[in-house]
């Protein structure tokens, strides 16, 4: 059964899918035009398997979904305005200290 999330909740699985690189290079991907895995993961240069268990999390905190496209399934945004989204806080200017990293001590894995 597919529930609509509360806005803190949005925000929080965007966040928490936004938490890995390889996350962010999938959802960036994606936004170019929906995929098939194993095309993803030769373009990024990663394993399948890596790959998958990436396209779980990002499944389960509902950024993207699974097309069946015949005997393959294809992945793409489960809305069309996460491109935008990603375009806005990849352009967006953050103030970070040179010495200092971002550290989530409040979650453990994926959403």
């Amino acid at each position: 059964m597919v529930t609509l999330a509360s806005d803190v909740e949005v925000l929080a699985r965007f966040g928490r899918a936004l938490a890995a690189p390889i996350r962010c290079r999938i959802l960036l991907a994606l936004r170019q035009a929906p995929d098939h895995p194993s095309d993803l993961a030769d373009a990024l240069g990663i394993s399948r398997t890596r790959l998958s268990n990436h396209l779980v999390c990002l499944r389960d905190c509902g950024l993207v979904v699974a097309v069946p496209d015949g005997r393959r399934t294809r992945y793409e945004l489960s809305d069309d305005r996460l491109g935008h989204a990603l375009d806005d806080l990849r352009t967006a200017v953050v103030a970070v200290e040179a010495d200092k990293t971002c550290q989530d001590t409040e979650t453990k894995g994926c959403c």
